[in-house]
């Protein structure tokens, strides 16, 4: 069973052979560490980086356009998108419409052209969807992280969008249109490439709680995931969801909504939390902690706490997965120390 074998039936609970494992380095770790040592620690842990090709040193990695620090980038909707740091993706500090008579002249980009982030690349998507069927792998594809929520309060601001959306200004609804069927067409260009997965990946959550009332929520954002999702669906597309934060509230609309693979985190939302209320209904990717175990504990500490969640969230019939991010400011050690877990675990029911 390959990789993407063992991804399928781990999300349609069909007995994977191992928990499917995923360690993601940050672009920007390539600039905080030794890169020997880097390079040493990815080709020991083949498991998680089987095709890891040693690079010429010093290695200088490819930032993403939002993600390059002192080059402020203005995406297709005009927002102004900074970062202090290579690699770690920036933050909008100037909103379009922050100023509502700027609504006027406000044009949507093309669907066509752009994700509504980066340029779309569909003909480069198109070799990889082929590439992936011609190999018997899973083709991924999704729109940029931020589609919707996060887009809303790009353009116009976090304070001012949830207000509006309070007192149900008329612009921000119209706005939300404009951004649901730019949405919707990038989504039914990416559908006519026939990928495997469709990945929706929006941050929701606050360390306690959702950026937005549940019920604002339910109003507004909840309708616009569903008319996209299902598209997908109908396809025949395993639905991914990431949301980074406490979604505790928002959980079951977006499983009504279609999500068939849920990323969140584990100790901001709670692992017991996550066992009684979705373990066994869906296919729980978890994302392991970024902010204080494997940043301030020690290896066993780290050990300790994957053991214990694949304990609490694993089934021999599937429906887990792990998934960690690795950022500078976490020891080298400890990123280890989650690698050898991550490796050591995923056959625990195996």
């Amino acid at each position: 069973m390959n990789n993407h074998e063992n991804y399928r039936c781990a999300v349609l609970f069909d007995y994977p052979e191992r928990i499917p494992v995923t360690f993601h380095v940050n672009p920007a770790v390539w600039n905080a560490y030794d890169q020997n040592e880097l390079c040493d620690l990815l080709e020991s842990h083949p498991l998680l980086f089987p095709d890891f090709q040693r690079p010429k040193l010093p290695f200088v990695p490819e930032y993403s356009l939002n993600a390059c620090a002192a080059k402020p980038y203005v995406d297709p909707w005009q927002c102004v998108w900074t970062t202090d740091c290579d690699g770690i993706t920036g933050v909008v500090n100037t909103h379009p419409l922050a100023d509502w008579a700027n609504f006027a002249g406000y044009v949507m980009p093309d669907p066509n052209e752009t994700d509504g982030t980066y340029p779309l690349a569909l003909a480069e998507k198109h070799r990889y969807v082929e590439a992936c069927h011609q190999c018997g792998g899973l083709a991924t594809l999704g729109l940029p992280h931020g589609h919707t929520w996060l887009r809303l309060q790009d353009i116009r601001g976090y304070e001012d969008s949830v207000c509006d959306l309070f007192v149900e200004d008329p612009n921000i609804i119209r706005l939300l249109g404009m951004i649901e069927e730019f949405n919707t067409r990038v989504v039914e260009n990416l559908l006519s490439l026939k990928p495997d997965v469709m990945c929706f990946a929006e941050d929701l959550g606050m360390q306690h709680g959702p950026m937005l009332s549940p019920e604002l929520f339910r109003r507004y954002i909840k309708p616009v995931y569903r008319r996209m999702m299902r598209k997908s669906l109908d396809q025949g597309c395993m639905i991914h969801m990431h949301s980074d934060g406490d979604i505790k509230l928002l959980v079951d609309d977006l499983l009504e909504s279609g999500v068939q693979v849920i990323n969140l985190q584990d100790t901001v939302n709670g692992v017991e939390w996550i066992a009684e209320k979705l373990a066994q209904k869906v296919c729980i990717e978890l994302d392991v902690d970024r902010q204080n175990v494997t940043v301030f504990g020690s290896p066993k500490d780290i050990d300790a706490l994957i053991r214990r969640e694949v304990s609490l969230l694993g089934n021999r019939r599937g429906g887990l997965m792990l998934v960690y991010g690795f950022y500078p400011g976490t020891p080298l050690r400890n990123a280890a120390a989650v690698m050898d877990a991550m490796e050591r675990y995923s056959a625990y029911f195996c």
